[in-house]
Order: C-alpha cells, then sequence, then structure tokens
C-alpha cells in the first residue's frame, strides 16, 4: 500500500511540475530548410535541458500561417513565443499580437522588420552588415581583386539576404578591377542554386565569382559547375556541415560561420529572462565569423 501511495504521489508531483513548466510557442518559417533546423533542434535541446514545454510549429513559407500560429499560441496562453519570421515585413503585425496580449516575444535568425522592438520583444541573431563582407573580401582577395562576380540571392523579401547581397555590392565597388554581373534569387536552396548557375552557364555569361547568400545555394551552384571545366570561385555563408564538407572538398573556397546553435539556445535564454520580467537588450548579437580550408577545423568540431 505504501508503495502504491509512493507511485500515485510521485506521479501527482510530475503533473503538477508539468502543469507549472514554463511553456513557449515556436514558429519557424520553415522545418526543412538545412540552417534553419540546426536552430529549430538547438531550441529544443535547451528547452529540454531547462524544464520547458515547448511546442513548434512550421509555417512553411506563408505568412499567413505563421499569424495564425502566433494567434493560437496567444489563445493557448504560452508563456513566450520564438519565431523565425516568413518575411521581415510581417513581423510589426506578430509584434503587435504579442504586445496585445502581454505575451513576450523573440524574433530568431531573420531580422525583423519593425522600426524599433518595444519592451518585452527582442531580436537574437547576427548582424548581416557582417556576413557578405567578410564573404566576400576573402573571395576578392582570392581573385587578386580582380573579376566578374555572380550574386545568389537567398530572397527578395528577407531583410538579411538584402542586406548580405548589398554587403557583396560594396566591397565589389571598392575594387576597380571587379564588377557584379548577375544577381538573381535562387530562395536559398540547393537545387535553386544549381538551376541558377546552369542557366548562368547556359548563357555563357563570363563569371569568375560567385558570392551566394548562404551555404546551400553556393552547393548548387558547385554541382552545377562540376559538369563544366569552368574555374569560378564560391563563396556561401552559414558554415553548415554540409557547407564545411563542401569547402574541405574544395567544392567551395570560403564560408561564413553563422552560429545556429548559439542562436537557438540564446532564444531560449532570453524567451526564459522575459517571462522572468528580466531586462534585455533589444537585439542580442551573435557574431559572424569567417571561414576557410585553413581554420575550419574548429567549425566542424562546433557542428558536431
Amino acid at each position: 500500500m505504501k508503495t502504491l501511495k509512493a507511485i500515485v504521489l510521485l506521479g501527482l508531483i510530475s503533473t503538477s511540475a508539468s502543469a507549472l513548466a514554463e511553456k513557449i510557442g515556436v514558429s519557424m518559417a520553415y522545418f526543412d530548410q538545412n540552417f534553419l533546423t540546426i536552430i529549430r533542434q538547438s531550441i529544443d535541446k535547451e528547452a529540454k535541458a531547462r524544464g520547458l514545454d515547448i511546442q513548434f510549429e512550421d509555417a512553411r513559407g506563408d505568412v499567413g500561417r505563421q499569424t495564425d500560429q502566433v494567434q493560437s499560441f496567444i489563445g493557448a496562453g504560452v508563456d513566450a513565443i520564438i519565431v523565425d519570421p516568413v518575411d521581415s515585413a510581417s513581423t510589426p503585425q506578430l509584434t503587435k499580437l504579442a504586445q496585445q496580449a502581454k505575451i513576450p516575444l523573440v524574433y530568431v535568425n531573420r531580422t525583423p522588420g519593425d522600426k524599433s522592438l518595444p519592451a518585452g520583444v527582442v531580436f537574437v541573431g547576427s548582424d548581416e552588415r557582417e556576413s557578405g563582407t567578410l564573404q566576400m573580401e576573402a573571395l576578392a582577395k582570392m581573385a587578386n581583386y580582380k573579376g566578374n562576380v555572380a550574386i545568389m540571392i537567398g530572397n527578395l523579401t528577407d531583410a538579411g539576404a538584402l542586406q548580405r547581397t548589398k554587403d557583396v555590392e560594396q566591397v565589389v565597388a571598392k575594387y576597380p578591377g571587379m564588377k557584379v554581373v548577375q544577381k538573381q534569387p535562387a530562395n536559398y536552396a540547393r537545387n535553386e542554386g544549381m538551376d541558377l548557375m546552369n542557366n548562368w552557364l547556359g548563357n555563357d555569361e563570363a563569371i569568375d565569382i560567385v558570392a551566394a547568400n548562404n551555404d546551400e545555394m553556393a552547393i548548387g551552384a558547385a554541382m552545377a559547375l562540376a559538369k563544366s571545366n569552368k574555374k569560378v570561385l564560391i563563396g556561401g555563408i552559414d558554415a553548415t556541415p554540409d557547407g564545411l564538407k563542401a569547402l574541405s572538398q574544395d567544392k567551395i573556397q570560403v564560408t561564413v560561420f553563422q552560429d545556429a546553435v548559439g542562436q537557438g539556445k540564446t532564444s531560449v535564454d532570453v524567451a526564459q529572462k522575459l517571462i522572468k520580467g528580466e531586462k534585455v537588450d533589444s537585439h542580442v548579437w551573435i557574431p559572424f565569423e569567417l571561414v576557410t580550408k585553413e581554420n575550419m577545423q574548429k567549425y566542424v568540431e562546433k557542428s558536431q
């Protein structure tokens, strides 16, 4: 009988603890994008380590769906919301919803389009002014500051992609022997990067350097170029495991480490601090770092 009572008591304690656990709703722009998968897994791991109740939803690239997910989180009475925005332009509406419900909101990875973030709303991510600059300066040096540059844009509605593209253009403009000859979107996707590179090759574009807004498009470009005899320098951004593998195999020449694990972990930390009423800066920056074949090993270790 004592054993039975003990089991029942433990069950009640467990149920009570679960009921008391802070609840966080997470809406990701996509579940199937490589970099975002790493962020999502990091959020999940950190939340579980902290004993938090976490719920994930996949917006599948749909602004309306993401808005509905945020409204559902609010209706369910979550203690905080984490959002990887589908579209930077959609965030003011999400901010308004969270503010009206008095629920802390953390944007992660993609820069929100809000002119300013009110108290209780925080962005965790990397300063995109660094990413394309580090990438293109390294590629320019490898090319002896000469050559035609093609830019693969992640997404025309993504502020981060547009900033990375602007970074590249500003670096190229510094050097008289270089110019941008192509820039088109490939939606952060490997297959679209490959298709775009094939189109450029098919049109006999004179391209010496490809600066892609992420590793997936860079890998796609490398796949297309593998079937040709042309030598082109390729740079990516994110330093994902696949990107690092491509770097080690000389398929791409440079990438830029964006700490997906750090972004995920920090977004959970910030969300919990906001739940507790602690003061947090409106922007929490996770620095970018240049990765080449010479220093890539430490980033391989970080990604494991």
